[in-house]
Order: structure tokens, then C-alpha cells, then sequence
């Protein structure tokens, strides 16, 4: 059982666990035991709440298939548990993450004072260069 908020609460029986062998280097351990997870989890036959399923699906993430499955692979532990736990972190983030409304950006005005300070350095600046050239007389 996952419980992202309060009243949200995903069961085990929506959640789908693997254990598979973990890549990269570590020797015989890596060889031997399946210690990473992949984890998947199916937004569209979930009991998560229409908006939660429609932000979801609107996330741009790679972790998320054409068919709307998310795909978590957890493999940094040495132990399957700490694994486990990890991936569901990732998912409760991950899902938690699209629900978040983002404020709309007011365009603001620079301030007079700062419009002419960036003009004054401006011309400045030109006469500083203009120093510079070549006196033709």
C-alpha cells in the first residue's frame, strides 16, 4: 500500500514488482542476485482519481510508456528491500510532482530608474570604445 496524501492511497494489487539482476559493475553479487526492482504501474486501470490520471498522462517523462504505463527501475542498493522502498519513493514523487498546479508568471515592467541606468551605461560604455579608435585628423 502507497499512500501519496491524505485521502489517496494506491493498493499492492495495482502495483507490479520485479525483481530483476541489477547492471554495471559489483562483482559476484551483481551476477548472482536479483536485487534491482522494476516497477510498473498502470495509470489508466488505477484507482487514482480522474484529475490525478489526466495530469499524469499529460506529463512529457520518459518513465511513462505510449500506453500509459509508468516504468520505475531501482537498482542502487545492494539489497532488494531498500530497492523496493526507493522505487515506490520515485513513484509517490513522480505522481505527486504532475498534481502540482504551477502559478502563472505576471510579466512585469522594469523600473524607470532601472531603464536609465541601463542606458546611461550603455553610452557609456560606446565612449568608452569610441576612445579606443584610431585619430584621423
Amino acid at each position: 500500500m502507497l499512500q501519496i496524501s491524505n485521502k489517496i492511497i494506491i493498493p499492492d494489487s495495482e502495483l507490479e514488482m520485479s525483481a530483476i539482476r541489477s547492471q554495471g559493475a559489483g562483482g559476484q553479487n551483481v551476477n548472482k542476485v536479483s536485487t534491482a526492482i522494476h516497477l510498473r504501474f498502470n495509470i489508466q486501470a488505477s484507482s487514482l482519481p480522474s484529475f490525478y490520471k489526466e495530469q499524469l498522462l499529460k506529463l512529457n517523462d520518459r518513465r511513462i510508456t505510449q500506453e500509459g504505463v509508468i516504468v520505475i527501475k531501482a537498482q542502487e542498493h545492494r539489497s532488494q528491500e531498500q530497492n523496493r522502498e526507493e522505487a515506490l519513493e520515485r513513484l509517490k514523487e513522480l505522481i505527486k510532482s504532475a498534481v502540482v498546479i504551477k502559478r502563472k508568471r505576471k510579466p512585469t515592467k522594469p523600473t524607470r530608474s532601472s531603464h536609465s541606468k541601463r542606458l546611461d551605461s550603455k553610452t557609456k560604455r560606446g565612449q568608452i570604445k569610441s576612445m579606443r579608435r584610431q585619430i584621423i585628423d
